[in-house]
């Protein structure tokens, strides 16, 4: 393995990323903004709410706005049941020709919690309609391994509750899925600075999927920069390895042939 970040992919489900960047369509400005800031960040695959895209065709969508440019992962945003949340996925399916769908059941309208038993019934259910599923989770290293067993391409825990930009408040935990999960976690939600995508992937992480840290940052375009710049740093220093924290001083220099000894 070298220090180029090109030769470290990231493969999930088959296909091949070299950014470990995901990132959210929402709340930008304006579509100019957000294309520039996609732009900015190198990301590789988008999400956008399945409800905030055109299945008619009658309106500029955002699949028509990116242009190909990225990979397209539609998401189950809304949805409160399994049932709505296969339904929703197969409408995507159906008109945006991808098996791929961030998975997303909701269990709590204020914190935007997942509901646990209906995101895994959810899974099951799409994984064997033959779609490749990367579900949002709780921090829950026994609620990742369920999705693992249901068949999930990826586990996404959350950092913190959804927009809050709290940054990631469970980071053991967070370090304990990535070091017992045989599929790539991605960290989604919770992320508001680039010192906390930098922290994610130093505990671990696959990847970051992150939206508001973006589009409500004063500068939409200069923090999608400073995300892929985090999100590389601590992708490379997970790779180096960290010295092991002391509890007292190690000079780095020889103690030998000081002046006066």
């Amino acid at each position: 393995m070298t220090d180029n970040i090109s030769a470290d992919p990231l493969v999930i489900a088959g296909r091949t990323f070299n950014s470990r960047l995901f990132l959210g369509t929402a709340r930008y400005p304006n579509y100019q903004v957000m294309l520039d800031a996609v732009a900015a960040s190198g990301s590789e695959m988008v999400t956008a709410s399945v409800r905030r895209i055109s299945l008619g065709g009658e309106d500029e969508s955002l699949v028509d706005v990116l242009g190909g440019r990225v990979h397209f992962l539609p998401n189950t945003a809304g949805c409160y049941t399994a049932k709505d949340a296969v339904l929703t996925a197969e409408l995507a399916r159906e008109a945006l020709g991808t098996e791929w769908i961030k998975l997303e059941v909701i269990g709590d309208r204020e914190w935007l919690y997942p509901d646990v038993e209906e995101l895994v019934r959810a899974t099951q259910t799409l994984v064997a309609k033959g779609f490749v599923v990367l579900p949002y989770c709780n921090e829950d290293p026994v609620t990742c391994r369920k999705l693992v067993d249901s068949g999930a391409a990826a586990v996404m825990p959350l950092g913190a509750p959804i927009g809050s930009g709290l940054g990631i408040c469970n980071p053991h935990m967070i370090e304990m899925i990535c070091a017992r999960s045989p599929v790539p976690v991605v960290l989604d939600a919770g992320i508001g600075t680039a010192s906390e995508a930098t922290l994610a992937m130093e505990l671990g992480c696959a990847a970051v999927l992150l939206n508001t840290a973006v589009s409500k940052a004063n500068s939409p375009v200069r923090m999608a920069a400073a995300m892929r710049a985090g999100v590389e740093a601590g992708r490379l220093a997970h790779l180096a390895g960290r010295i092991p924290r002391r509890n007292y001083a190690e000079p780095s220099s020889p103690q030998f042939g000081l002046v006066g000894t």
